[in-house]
């Protein structure tokens, strides 16, 4: 795109202009990046749009590695069992079942946080039928003492 409307040439539009909002918006979405990344990333390289785009490419495959979990680490090991608040030994068999992806090993382990908020329910419906119980028994032995005074 070009920055000056009066140079249309191929020099002109490998380079990016922040000063142009249809230009932030055009680049934007070729990137898909929001405006305020692209523009950081202008910051960073330069305006070049080659460069820009292999820096954004760059920092996509930095935040999917960071989002990923290296077992041969052991510092990586540490960080994660702590962050999920399970031993070693649980995280390597949960890396195992689902992946390496830390979205898909922090739902895997979540059930055991659904299984306790389900121990609440259970222990709340058994609460309700023993008061259910406990009025029915009521209900019965007023109903012996009205027989009984009728008799």
């Amino acid at each position: 795109m070009a920055d000056n409307k009066a140079k249309r040439g191929g020099n002109d539009r490998g380079l990016i202009a922040l000063s142009e909002a249809y230009e932030v918006r055009y680049w934007s979405g070729k990137f898909k990046v929001t405006p305020l990344k692209l523009k950081a990333a202008v910051k960073a390289v330069g305006r070049s749009a080659r460069k820009v785009e292999a820096y954004i490419k760059l920092q996509k495959h930095k935040a999917r590695d960071r989002a990923l979990i290296a077992l041969s680490q052991p510092y990586e090991v540490s960080y994660w069992s702590k962050k999920f608040k399970v031993t070693p030994a649980r995280l390597r068999a949960a890396v195992k079942a689902v992946g390496h992806s830390s979205k898909k090993v922090g739902a895997y382990l979540a059930p055991g946080k659904a299984a306790k908020k389900k121990t609440a329910v259970r222990k709340s419906a058994a609460v309700k039928k023993k008061t259910a119980a406990k009025k029915t028994v009521v209900a019965k032995k007023a109903k012996k003492g009205v027989r009984k005074r009728a008799a």
